[in-house]
């Protein structure tokens, strides 16, 4: 039994994760770390962490689709290679090293925000695309690659999306956001599948975190509809780097250096 401080904690932990996935991502830098300090094992903690995804992305994209923000069509035809990535990247989960994966994930990160920095118009002034007609094949590539990055991981899959969407296909921040909570919707269901498959989510803290994921989520995505490009693409940045520095073991190295002056 946790002590009862641990519940609104979660909650809490859950509507940061959800405000931060919606408008950006790599929400989960909150809830996993909560998940493996409560005590479950690396993969019971990245499966569980599925469940306040799948949930906060439900209501993020009723609520985009609600407000007639959301390409479902571009959202199915980008989401299924996803789907089979996802696939492939839960089921390999337990094999592969997650200290090397967040080292590259980190590495990419760093770039990624490099890149925004130097395309900072792609993302402020994006073609209005309203509906994704033919998708080119990288696309698909591109988004079978990231479905089985989510599969495995999940950890700021949704700022990869999103840069597809706003850089590669041309979509406004937030039409992007509202593709990209539909993918990662599904995605992470396939993903759930899989791990409930090896009975490897502990659905009462899934569902604590939950509760507070879909609040974050509702009132991020009806901030989004009416925030500014700029405001959004400032956020974003901000998300990238931070974790950028978190993946890349910075934020550790500046807590060793700073102690040597204690």
């Amino acid at each position: 039994m946790l002590e009862w401080y641990f519940y609104p904690l979660m909650i809490l932990a859950g509507f940061a994760a959800g405000f931060i996935n919606t408008l950006a991502g790599s929400g989960s830098i909150l809830t996993l770390p909560l998940l493996l300090y409560l005590g479950l094992p690396a993969n019971v903690a990245n499966a569980t962490n599925r469940v306040c995804i799948v949930l906060q992305n439900t209501t993020g994209t009723i609520t985009f689709q609600r407000n007639h923000m959301l390409d479902g069509r571009g959202a199915l035809i980008l989401g299924i290679p996803a789907i089979l990535g996802s696939i492939l990247g839960a089921s390999i989960a337990v094999s592969l090293d997650e200290r090397t994966m967040r080292l590259v994930i980190g590495i990419v990160m760093a770039l990624m925000a490099i890149l925004m920095v130097v395309r900072s118009e792609r993302w402020m002034t994006p073609r209005a695309l309203l509906r994704l007609e033919s998708p080119k094949w990288w696309h698909i590539i591109l988004m079978f690659i990231i479905g089985v990055y989510g599969g495995f991981i999940q950890l700021g899959v949704g700022i990869f999306i999103l840069a597809i969407l706003v850089m590669g296909i041309g979509y406004n921040t937030a039409r992007a956001n509202a593709v990209k909570m539909a993918v990662i919707f599904l995605l992470n269901m396939a993903a759930l599948v899989v791990f409930q498959g090896n009975g490897q989510i502990n659905w009462t803290l899934g569902l604590i975190i939950a509760l507070g994921s879909m609040i974050g989520a509702w009132v991020a995505a009806r901030y989004a509809m009416h925030w500014d490009p700029k405001r959004i693409y400032g956020f974003l940045l901000m998300i990238v780097i931070i974790t950028a520095l978190d993946l890349l073991g910075i934020f550790k190295l500046m807590g060793v250096f700073f102690s040597g002056f204690g």
